[in-house]
């Protein structure tokens, strides 16, 4: 092996100067391979077959509190949120200005993103980035309030992507330069609305 210093050296610079050639990895697509791992991972189960009827679950509680990254919402006690963006590519972990968390059991799927988005009113961009084509089907009609002085879009949602969950919702909304997306997957049709209508209740940022 040739350990000559200035050959070292002019291999170094050869690959800096490749690497800067490289083209920039598109952000929205590391977010759908982001969203599209995560997903991947929702703990599925055969069940077993019966002929007696499985009990309503009761709703769940959003005691829990996430507040990071200048921001806060509600989210179930009993699970956290992690940082997908972190997991994919530990150099480029969430932060301020663009993230991507999720929380998850065998009875719920939660996601919450969100990107700097100045001078924009209108967060119906990320809602269509959070919904995985082909996998997420918004069924109704988009509902449209005012919540801490934010226009909130919201939309039910159904879902391919677990046999286990198959309904849930989705919404966004725009809070000072910041556009957020939230995404939850179910087991009952109408869980993610409450969930959501909760959850953005209890959502403050700085």
């Amino acid at each position: 092996m040739n350990k000559n210093p200035r050959f070292i050296l002019i291999t170094g610079l050869l690959l800096m100067q490749t690497a800067a050639c490289l083209p920039k990895p598109n952000p929205n697509v590391q977010i759908k391979q982001a969203v599209a791992g995560t997903v991947a991972a929702i703990p599925t189960y055969t069940p077993y077959p019966t002929i007696v009827p499985y009990p309503t679950p009761s709703p769940m509680s959003l005691a829990g509190l996430f507040c990071e990254y200048q921001f806060c919402i509600g989210h179930p006690s009993d699970i956290a949120f992690f940082d997908v963006s972190a997991q994919r590519n530990p150099a480029s972990p969430s932060s301020y200005s663009q993230g991507l968390m999720a929380a998850f059991n065998d009875r719920l799927f939660i996601q919450i993103l969100w990107q700097l988005a100045p001078g924009t009113s209108d967060p119906n961009f990320l809602l269509d980035l959070i919904l995985e084509d082909g996998v997420d089907t918004r069924t109704g009609t988009m509902d449209i309030k005012l919540i801490h002085e934010m226009n909130v879009l919201y939309t039910a949602i159904t879902t391919s992507a677990s046999s286990v969950l198959p309904h849930g919702g989705s919404g966004a909304w725009v809070c000072g330069e910041r556009a957020f997306a939230w995404k939850a997957y179910t087991p009952e049709e109408n869980l993610a609305r409450a969930l959501f209508d909760e959850a953005i209740n209890r959502f403050r940022c700085k």
